[in-house]
């Protein structure tokens, strides 16, 4: 399984950075563009895949920081 930095609402107001697997919140911040200006940053330094969601849960973007499977050639 590729690990993953995710970028998440939280049910109480604001936005998480949560780990694939992991139960707690890497960071929790007020707006979606905190959160994820620092979950980019995590992503870069684990080398994760990061996955930002919508208020709504579904996926707005993924931005791959290592282990791309599909690399692009040249």
């Amino acid at each position: 399984m590729t690990k993953s930095t995710h970028v998440v609402p939280n049910s109480g107001g604001g936005w998480d950075i949560q780990q694939s697997g992991g139960q707690r919140s890497s960071g929790h911040f007020d707006t979606k563009k905190e959160a994820t200006d620092r979950a980019r940053t995590i992503s870069q330094n684990q080398q994760t895949e990061l996955v930002i969601h919508n208020q709504d849960g579904k996926i707005a973007g993924k931005d791959s920081h290592g282990n791309d499977p599909y690399p692009p050639k040249g």
